[in-house]
């Protein structure tokens, strides 16, 4: 298999744990990967990416523009800002719910998200998920992590089996942690095959 696979947001929404996930989740079935992130002024809602790409014939953990399968985006404005990772016929898995940065409190612009969702629509194959909706009834945006990761799972183009993913929570995540995760990714697998292309 060889599959490149970027995931994007800021600081503080789980993007680095979910990408050794998944990293470790295909590292688990057998194939080669390579990973890197890069989190700049992460702790301060900076923009963080993770960049995994996985087969045996790769060179470089970077992924080179124009050539991601897929984008895991955490964030509207963040996904706008590395669409130019995907390839032509990729897909992109999109939480609808922005942050706001800090700058908004200072000069109010209504960013929503809602201009960035519109546009990455008329750009790609699209799935989004309302990730503050998702994550109410576990009372944290701390799930958006896992909610996201099953509802990528979900649309197959991940192409590493759900049990292989569940075995690296389980591995992974704090104990009194794990069951909250695992239903979390359950209830991203249901989103996910709700809006499947």
């Amino acid at each position: 298999m060889n599959k490149d696979i970027l995931l994007c947001g800021v600081g503080g929404q789980g993007i680095v744990l979910a990408s050794k996930l998944i990293a470790a989740a295909a590292m688990r079935e057998g194939h080669t990967v390579h990973s890197a992130e890069t989190i700049g002024m992460a702790q301060r809602g900076g923009s963080v990416t993770s960049h995994i790409r996985i087969g045996a014939d790769i060179g470089s953990p970077l992924i080179p523009f124009g050539t991601a399968d897929m984008i895991l985006a955490f964030e509207p404005a963040e996904a706008v800002r590395n669409l130019h990772y995907l390839k032509p016929d990729g897909t992109i898995i999109v939480n609808r719910t922005p942050v706001q940065p800090t700058t908004e409190s200072l000069h109010a612009t209504g960013y929503d998200g809602t201009k960035e969702i519109a546009y990455l629509k008329t750009k790609c194959n699209c799935v989004v998920i309302d990730g503050e909706a998702l994550c109410a009834p576990f009372g944290s945006v701390r799930y958006l992590n896992m909610i996201a990761l099953g509802a990528v799972s979900a649309t197959g183009k991940l192409s590493i089996p759900e049990e292989a993913l569940l075995a690296e929570i389980e591995a992974q995540v704090k104990p009194q942690f794990i069951e909250t995760n695992k239903k979390a990714f359950a209830a991203g697998r249901e989103a996910g095959k709700n809006r499947c292309i």
